[in-house]
């Protein structure tokens, strides 16, 4: 009995330290990405601006709006990877409270495109709304996350000149939204892979464009906390380009079960 016994506590504390093993990796990558994530934008906001500061007399005045632009850009790179990284903290907190109401998707979305078209100004954007669209019941912020995320990367990782599509239809007591664009194609096995954190799938957008690789995994934690799904396919089209499509699945919710979410907030 006392043998047995002792072949169990060995088994307990191999698995214990197996998985203490792993948290402390995990901690160790973590922290090395967010460093390496940090480091970049403020390397070139302290070398650009070094430069300014010790040759402001030299440079004409091009130069000084190129670098404070890129002042500008890293800035702005540094703002999203922060406020990406305390929304990652605010899912894994228990006071992250969802505040649910029937909203409508159009109008959101259309208010969405005018920011994003601010941003990506050569961009196009092209809608396809289903009559009769039911509404959905959803954290209205989050939702607008959600969408801003999956609208934004899809300009982001387009070539110049590209038209995001968005689709909405209902279908199967579901809310489904369409965001698609061409882009390089993306194989199967790194569907899941791209909705982890700091994932990056390396192919010559990604290279060229610079990001955090935490939006898609926030856009699905967001998306599976208010009981919907989404996935990503991508349909080649010809030998180096593909249709890239991210589905969001939003569940329509019956009086009744509104009622019970709302009572449970």
């Amino acid at each position: 009995m006392v043998c047995i016994l002792d072949k169990l506590d060995n088994s307990i504390q191999i698995k214990y330290n197996i998985v203490m093993d792993k948290m402390e990796q995990n901690y160790e990558d973590f922290i090395s990405t967010v460093s390496h994530e940090l480091r970049t934008p403020l390397t070139s906001i302290r070398g650009f601006s070094q430069t300014m500061l010790s040759s402001w007399d030299k440079l004409d005045d091009e130069s000084k709006k190129k670098f404070i632009k890129i002042i500008e850009q890293q800035s702005n790179r540094l703002i999203n990877l922060i406020e990406n990284m305390l929304a990652v903290t605010k899912l894994q907190s228990s006071n992250n409270t969802l505040i649910y109401n029937e909203i409508e998707i159009k109008p959101i979305i259309e208010q969405i495109i005018i920011i994003v078209k601010n941003q990506y100004h050569d961009q196009k954007f092209e809608l396809d709304f289903a009559h009769n669209l039911s509404k959905i019941f959803v954290d209205k912020d989050k939702f607008q996350q959600i969408m801003t995320n999956l609208i934004e990367n899809s300009a982001k990782y387009s070539p110049d000149g590209s038209t995001t599509k968005i689709k909405a239809y209902t279908q199967n007591e579901n809310v489904f939204i369409e965001v698609s664009n061409i882009g390089i194609h993306i194989e199967s096995k790194d569907y899941d892979k791209i909705f982890t954190k700091f994932a990056r799938i390396d192919n010559p957008l990604t290279r060229k464009v610079q990001g955090s690789g935490l939006g898609l995994y926030i856009t699905k934690n967001l998306t599976e906390k208010m009981g919907g799904h989404i996935g990503v396919k991508s349909v080649p089209i010809n030998e180096t380009e593909s249709e890239i499509v991210f589905t969001l699945e939003m569940p329509i919710r019956s009086i009744e079960e509104q009622a019970r979410i709302k009572c449970n907030q």
